[in-house]
């Protein structure tokens, strides 16, 4: 169970991951071994999964944003192995999701242009077998946050 505290030192580690734990705790207030000690039980409990740079992406040269809908005609358990294998393998895809709906995977990839994008499709068609891929490019991004809303924790 999360109190209202570990939420507030949840809230200040999503907006900025650099924060001390003497700054955590001169917010919250509490003295900084116990601050520490909540962090360190919130890593341990799977909360705070891992501490990350978030990296500006056309800076990178990553200004295309691509959406791919995959649909299979199986679902076995040796083609989910190879379709994650195959991910894993291609570093511009960022994100994988398993739907249900129409399509059957929804895939985020990061490129520079629509040809390495195009490598990327090609990579994906090589190996798997797939009924259906639809690409969409995203023309803006309106909204974008790595923060969680807390208010549903418990």
């Amino acid at each position: 169970m999360l109190d209202k505290t570990d939420k507030r030192l949840l809230a200040m580690l999503q907006e900025d991951g650099t924060l001390s734990v003497a700054e955590m705790a001169a917010h919250i207030p509490l003295s900084v071994t116990p601050c520490w000690r909540r962090i360190q039980r919130l890593e341990k409990e799977g909360y705070i999964r891992r501490r990350v740079a978030l990296l500006e992406p056309s800076l990178l040269n990553l200004g295309v944003t691509v959406f791919i809908e995959i649909r299979i005609s199986q679902h076995s358990p040796s083609w989910l192995a190879h379709f994650s294998a195959t991910i894993q393998q291609i570093h511009e895809i960022v994100e994988v999701y398993r739907l249900s709906g129409h399509a059957d995977y929804l895939l985020k990839a990061l490129v520079p242009d629509i040809s390495t994008y195009d490598g990327v499709y090609k990579q994906l068609i090589a190996g798997l077998e797939l009924v259906d891929v639809r690409s969409s490019f995203a023309m803006e991004t309106m909204k974008w946050s790595t923060a969680l809303p807390l208010d549903y924790a418990m």
